[in-house]
């Protein structure tokens, strides 16, 4: 469970960001990742060079560093999602004509290959993508990922069964299963969602008037599973007065996904687990900033790109 979003600002920055919801405990830490950095996948394949640098949440655990989110020296960020149900990988046999990645590898991937958006089409057209047990969960989890840039573009990737899709993301939302296609037909149900206040109307001869403000939000929907928080933040982000400047982008990205966090003890699991929302983060793509807060410290936090890289290389 976790949801995601783009949000652009009229001096042209643009904000990349996500809730990340998780039944499974987890302790998310910044890395910094230079470039021309050399590593060992989890398929134990041929050494991988990252050409660009980038700053990204993960975790590392029994050797494995897994990302959340992030963004490179280039302005291209990505984050991974659950995809429940519909995630289709690979068969673990070796192919001439494809370089296989793990699942769990797959962000660190292009997170340090990637340029921009429109290059994905490209970088992936001879990938394979295979399903790995991660540390976490000891299970291979389904997974999606959305992608943006500072040309504004916005794409998702899903692994599915006819094969990897690359799909533009007009809307800039993303959360889990079903997939991305099923979410943007679903919005049409909510067609009549309308910051707009509703009028009074007469049903015979009784005189009906609304409670108050907010009446036209009457038909958006107020769970927490995955359609219900793409609807929700869909529509926020719609009718959100463009923001001026980043701090204006800042608080509005953060008030959005207010409406879509998930509080401990309103989501149990099978496992009788809570699955709530451990961190939320966004990031500036034009200045490759983080801002984040997690659950137990609402102060958001911040790190940078450029000064995570200058620490790296005073502290060598």
């Amino acid at each position: 469970m976790c949801t995601a979003m783009t949000l652009h600002t009229q001096s042209h920055e643009i904000f990349f960001g996500r809730t990340m919801d998780f039944s499974h405990d987890i302790i998310p830490q910044l890395y910094i990742i230079p470039n021309s950095y050399v590593w060992h996948n989890t398929l134990k394949d041929n050494p991988i060079k990252d050409p660009y640098s980038f700053i990204g949440l993960g975790q590392e655990l029994d050797g494995i560093l897994g990302f959340f989110d992030g963004v490179n020296e280039k302005g291209f960020a990505a984050a991974v999602l659950y995809f429940a149900g519909y995630a289709h990988y690979s068969s673990p046999v070796t192919q001439k004509t494809s370089h296989t990645i793990a699942s769990i590898d797959f962000l660190h991937y292009i997170l340090g290959r990637c340029s921009s958006v429109k290059e994905l089409p490209y970088l992936l057209k001879d990938i394979s993508i295979i399903g790995v047990p991660d540390p976490v969960t000891g299970t291979i989890a389904p997974l999606h990922w959305i992608t943006a840039d500072r040309n504004g573009d916005c794409a998702v990737i899903e692994p599915a069964i006819n094969g990897l899709n690359i799909m533009n993301n007009p809307i800039g939302v993303m959360a889990n299963s079903p997939d991305f296609p099923w979410h943007m037909t679903n919005l049409r149900n909510y067609m009549e969602a309308s910051p707009a206040q509703t009028e009074e109307a007469c049903w015979d001869s009784i005189r009906l008037t609304p409670f108050g403000q907010a009446g036209g939000t009457v038909p958006l929907p107020g769970g927490f599973t995955s359609p219900e928080r793409f609807v929700r933040t869909a529509y926020l982000k719609a009718h959100l007065p463009e923001p001026k400047n980043s701090s204006e982008a800042l608080a509005s990205c953060f008030h959005i996904m207010e409406s879509v966090s998930i509080p401990k003890g309103a989501v149990l699991t099978s496992r009788n687990t809570y699955d709530y929302t451990k961190y939320t983060a966004f990031i500036n793509i034009n200045t490759c900033e983080y801002y984040y807060k997690t659950y137990d410290d609402i102060n958001v936090r911040t790190a940078s790109l450029e000064q995570g890289l200058n620490l790296c290389q005073t502290r060598s």
